[in-house]
């Protein structure tokens, strides 16, 4: 494992802001549920006036017992909690693995084989301490004896948010198990003078993940030791209960001094033991089987008319077993242990298919023509669930010369929901707002009666707090059958057009390059928070019902929870060039050599969250960073959380070796991109309280090397290697206004810097 403490860029939750009138800076910041806690105000509470302010925390080394200037000061961004520094960039993990592979000769003609896989993956992870919040579950009574402020704190109510550092950082730890079995006969036959192969197979995959949550409080526990309780003048103890009612075998806590050098021993043995430890489980089940041919069908001046196809049937299903105190409450979508909420699903769907492709060599040899071929294929699908497609494709190769080859292929794109986009569990997230279309300053035009805003108060102004301080929201990330989203299919197309030039006159170069475009319509995709926000609030309602807001009381209006599904979210439209070159240069006596460059540089990728619908907004992504709270994040590939899309990638290699020997030099490259976009109406900016604010960033190169050495009166090899030997770091974005975690894009950079590694391979 590798704790963000132990890197400079992650050790600590560094802030980056601007405004207006403010020149951009940084602090170290992190997350407004503090060790000290932090207490909202609410409207109209003289302690405001006291205070000046509407946020307090206690002061380092106070008991936290009276409500006033000695105990308590206003809240600002130096008190927020440094979560970085515990959280892990890299997991520890272990592998263990097991592969039969075996054929049986039956006939002359005809095989029989079986392939059995299995794999087990243990990995821990951790997080910072819990947040433990009013807004997630934790009540805290009036009648507290410990509470000076006289105010009820839970759900809906005033707000009270706090670190559990006191029971020690989150942890799970992950046992998953894949099975694979494949078995079935094939062979061969002759029709005529062409030769055929079949092969008809039946396949079977297990994959099962334990999942072991540790260091999250039972709020249950928790919240009867905050409920009320007083000073039992007999025993000179602090009694849960009244004085005519005691509450035995409770033990009060006091939360408002809790994670301070002198809080009460008592109070943190209760908090410690109030952490459970919880299980989820998580099962997934793939049948198959299948029947393919392929060979000739008859010959032409060009050559031999080739088919291949074949029948298949899968069936998919998974199933996800909650543990009942990390149940999601769907009337308050929060749990028992307050985070890392969940809510089980099963189910999953049947495919039938047929397909065939078929190659016709066309031209051969004639003048300016040295080979013309097409390739036709198409897919029949049949799903129980989203009904049936048939999918085609067209592919020309074109040989003018020898040495050169025009190639263009043309295809329908159908990808259908997979079994997690529909049955995915549902589990607590943590995303960032950029803005809150419902706020509105005091006096202006209020946004009350837009369906986005349920519970906006209709005068006074509102602002939404949480967006104000940088804070994270509650929300839920799932598939579509929980939040009970419609979700259909993938449809679009793509285009790949390119040329190969492999010269004779210098032996060992070869030479490509490929124009390609993909278009997606109805792209699957998880929805962010911000995505959700924006569409309901301009129009599109179907995604109002996602939106979970406080309808009355001292925060009315405030977002408590956003479900965030797998859905269809508008056009997708992709496009660039792959250039790629390889070169083995003649052998010398000092040994061969080889090079090779591959690159591609990023065009277009543009993404059109709702089309033709008030309110779209477009996005062109290429060449920027996409942030964590961003409106664009629902267009990073892959859901990663936030994405790097730079104009140009590339990778070189320059390879030696000499008898036994071998060596190589990788580099990788990732070009030049821009933080925070100038255009307002892509929502994307460098620094939070200045829209527009774009800032350059420059490229990243990576360089690796390895050495290798072959044994071979001992069939051994050793291989040792330096990666990132220049031991380059990562570039900064800053943590909870662009990123959730390390400051950086953890799916693109290199989080561990130089890494040296070692391996001996031994064959018998």
């Amino acid at each position: 494992q590798i704790l963000a403490g132990n890197r400079k860029f992650s050790k600590n939750a560094v802030d980056l802001t601007a405004g207006p009138n403010t020149a951009p800076y940084t602090f170290i910041g992190g997350s407004s549920s503090v060790l000290g806690g932090r207490i909202v105000l609410p409207a109209g509470n003289p302690l405001r006036d006291v205070f000046g302010c509407s946020q307090i925390t206690v002061n380092p080394g106070a008991t936290g017992n009276a409500a006033d200037t000695a105990n308590y000061h206003c809240f600002t961004n130096a008190d927020k909690y440094n979560y970085a520094t515990v959280n892990l960039i890299n997991a520890p993990t272990e592998r263990t693995s097991a592969f039969l592979n075996g054929t049986y000769h039956l006939t002359d003609n005809v095989d029989a084989y079986l392939t059995v896989m299995h794999s087990k993956t243990s990995s821990s992870s951790q997080l910072a301490p819990s947040v433990i919040t009013s807004g997630a579950g934790l009540t805290i009574s009036a009648d507290s004896y410990y509470n000076p402020f006289g105010l009820n704190f839970g759900p809906g109510l005033n707000t009270f948010a706090l670190r559990g550092a006191a029971i020690g950082p989150r942890r799970t730890n992950a046992t998953n198990n894949v099975e694979q079995v494949n078995t079935g006969l094939k062979g061969r036959f002759d029709i005529g003078n062409q030769n055929w192969t079949w092969d008809a197979g039946f396949g079977y995959g297990h994959t099962s993940l334990i999942a072991q949550k540790l260091g999250l409080p039972n709020l249950d526990t928790l919240n009867g030791s905050l409920g009320p309780s007083f000073l039992d003048p007999a025993t000179g103890l602090v009694t849960c209960g009244t004085p005519d009612a005691p509450i035995a075998g409770c033990v009060p806590i006091n939360i408002f001094n809790i994670n301070n050098a002198n809080a009460d021993p008592a109070s943190i043995a209760a908090i410690r033991a109030a952490a459970t430890t919880a299980q989820n489980t998580f099962t997934s089940i793939e049948k198959y089987e299948h029947l393919e041919v392929s060979g000739g069908l008859f010959d032409l001046p060009a050559g031999t008319v080739q088919l291949a196809g074949g029948v298949s049937h899968r069936s998919e299903y998974t199933r996800s077993t909650i543990d009942s105190l990390l149940n999601i409450d769907p009337a308050t979508n929060n749990c028992t242990l307050g985070s890392q909420c969940a809510a089980g699903l099963q189910g999953g769907y049947t495919v039938k298919e047929a397909y065939a492709e078929v190659f016709v060599p066309i031209l051969k040899d004639i003048p300016f023509v040295h080979a013309l071929n097409v390739t036709l294929g198409d897919r029949f699908s049949k799903y129980n669930t989203f009904g049936s497609t048939n999918n085609w494709k067209v592919a020309l190769e074109y040989r003018p010369i020898e040495d050169l080859l025009f190639r263009g292929t043309v295809s329908k794109v159908f990808r259908a929901p997979t079994v997690g986009d529909v049955f995915g569990p549902a589990a607590s997230s943590a995303p960032t707002l950029s803005s809150d279309p419902c706020d509105y300053a005091a006096g202006g035009a209020s946004t009350a009666g837009n369906p986005a805003c349920r519970g906006v108060p209709a005068t006074g102004g509102f602002t939404n707090f949480d967006v104000l301080n940088g804070n994270q929201i509650n929300a839920t990330s799932s598939g579509s059958n929980f939040a009970n989203f419609p979700l259909g299919p993938e449809l679009g197309k793509s285009f790949d057009f390119g040329v190969v030039y492999d010269p004779n006159w210098l032996e060992g170069l070869s030479v490509g390059a490929d124009l390609w475009r993909v278009y997606l319509l109805q792209t699957i995709s998880g929805i962010g928070a911000q995505t959700i926000l924006n569409l309901c609030y301009n129009g599109t309602t179907s995604y109002c019902p996602l939106i979970t807001r406080n309808l009355d009381g001292p925060n009315a209006g405030q977002i408590t929870n956003i479900l965030q599904p797998t859905g269809n979210l508008g056009r997708t439209d992709v496009s660039g060039v792959d250039v790629n070159l390889n070169y083995r240069l003649p052998e010398f006596s000092f040994g061969k050599f080889s090079a090779s460059i591959n690159a591609t540089y990023l065009k277009n990728f543009n993404v059109d969250t709702a089309p033709n619908t008030p309110g779209d907004i477009p996005f062109h992504l290429a060449g920027h960073f996409i942030g964590f709270g961003s409106g664009a994040l629902s267009g990073c590939p892959g859901n990663t959380g936030v994405c790097t899309l730079p104009r140009w990638k590339a990778t070189t290699a320059l390879n030696w070796g000499l008898g036994n020997f071998d060596a190589s030099w990788r580099m990788r490259y990732f070009g030049r991109y821009s933080n925070g976009n100038e255009n307002l109406d892509e929502q994307q900016s460098a620094y939070p309280g200045l829209p527009g604010a774009e800032v350059k960033k420059g490229a990243n190169t990576y360089n690796d090397i390895s050495f290798g050495y072959n044994i071979e009166p001992i069939n051994t090899r050793i291989d040792l290697g330096v990666d990132n030997v220049g031991d380059k770091q990562p570039p900064f974005f800053g943590f909870d206004s662009q990123t959730l975690n390390a400051g950086t894009d953890p799916s693109t950079f290199d989080l561990v810097g130089r890494y040296y590694h070692a391996s001996v391979t031994v064959k018998f």
